[in-house]
């Protein structure tokens, strides 16, 4: 379906279904998204307190430290891979668990984002994700960012005592967007079309998601290559400075910028594009990938988000469990 005769420029970042190989080579295709919250959402690993880091950006007299609420690559990854297998669930009547050991190493998702060794002493054969994520940082200051709320619980009497007050955790703000690069490694054209649906139709992440945790991811262009794409932390940085200078914004220092109340994500998307591509540009010593045509990724994703996604999977399946007996024939 997605064959290197109609689609030559996939050529260098993937592989062929039928050249799938279990010793690792260096064809990599990156994935360019921006993830905006719809909704308040929730990022903590420990139940309470959001996640941050502390992190330095620009130079000389502009240059500042502050802490970027943090997207976990956890809780990336495990958002994409129920709703991956919810798709082959309805899509091929496949039936797949995302328990640890009870994976079923026989599907697509499986073969493609990894698995560990099954309960069952006849498949002992943990496979390793070729699906790479990155913890991804936000833009402004958690003190811009993040939400602290509080609540009481009064009960319902006329006259009570003094009660303590209950905290709930930290609400990521509505219109918070993370910098992210998705990157596949050897992965087929059928495999990229796969995570490029997932991707575009997923749409919770976080904690208490039939709640919260509403996101939009914009895709915003495929890259492909021998190397893995730049890092989340230093694209992050540079749309920062990039906002800094931009004629958009009314911005004139890093601390403008990382305090904004909110920023238009579509401003932000131009910025996080002309940044990875700055990175990549092989004239100022860069990344040996080239931006795959947007026709050909509007193609994945129709393909990928419409009727012809089950047929992808069926092609693809077969070649994934040829790849999986690789293991049992050395």
């Amino acid at each position: 379906m997605f064959d290197y005769d109609t689609y030559p420029e996939l050529e260098r970042g993937t592989v062929a279904p039928d050249e799938m190989s279990i010793a690792p080579q260096n064809n990599f295709t990156n994935i360019l998204v921006l993830r905006e919250l719809e909704s308040h959402a929730i990022f903590t690993t420990d139940g309470q307190s959001a996640d941050l880091a502390s992190v330095a950006v620009g130079s000389g007299d502009d240059r500042e430290t502050y802490s970027p609420g943090l997207m976990f690559m956890r809780k990336q990854t495990g958002s994409d891979r129920r709703f991956g297998k919810s798709l082959q669930r309805d899509l091929l009547d496949i039936e797949c668990t995302m328990q640890v050991n009870g994976m079923c190493q026989d599907c697509v998702e499986c073969i493609l984002y990894g698995s560990a060794a099954s309960d069952d002493a006849d498949q002992a054969l943990s496979i390793t994700s070729r699906v790479m994520y990155d913890t991804a940082y936000t833009l402004r200051d958690a003190t811009a960012a993040i939400d602290e709320k509080f609540q009481n619980a009064p009960g319902d009497d006329y006259a009570k005592e003094a009660e303590a007050t209950i905290r709930e955790p930290d609400f990521f703000e509505p219109g918070t967007l993370f910098p992210a690069v998705i990157t596949l490694r050897d992965a087929t054209p059928e495999e990229l079309a796969f995570v490029l649906g997932i991707t575009a139709k997923n749409k919770r992440y976080g904690a208490a998601t039939s709640r919260l945790g509403r996101v939009k991811n914009h895709i915003l262009g495929v890259y492909v290559g021998s190397e893995e794409g730049p890092a989340n932390l230093g694209l992050t940085r540079d749309v920062i400075r990039r906002l800094r200078d931009s004629d958009m914004t009314d911005s004139e220092t890093i601390q403008d910028v990382i305090t904004e109340s909110a920023h238009d994500p579509e401003v932000v998307g131009e910025h996080l594009r002309g940044a990875f591509e700055k990175r990549v540009d092989a004239e100022r010593g860069g990344l040996d990938l080239e931006r795959v045509p947007s026709e050909t990724v509007a193609d994945l994703i129709a393909a990928a988000t419409g009727e012809e996604l089950a047929e992808v999977l069926k092609q693809q399946r077969d070649a994934s469990r040829a790849f999986r007996d690789q293991s049992e024939e050395e």
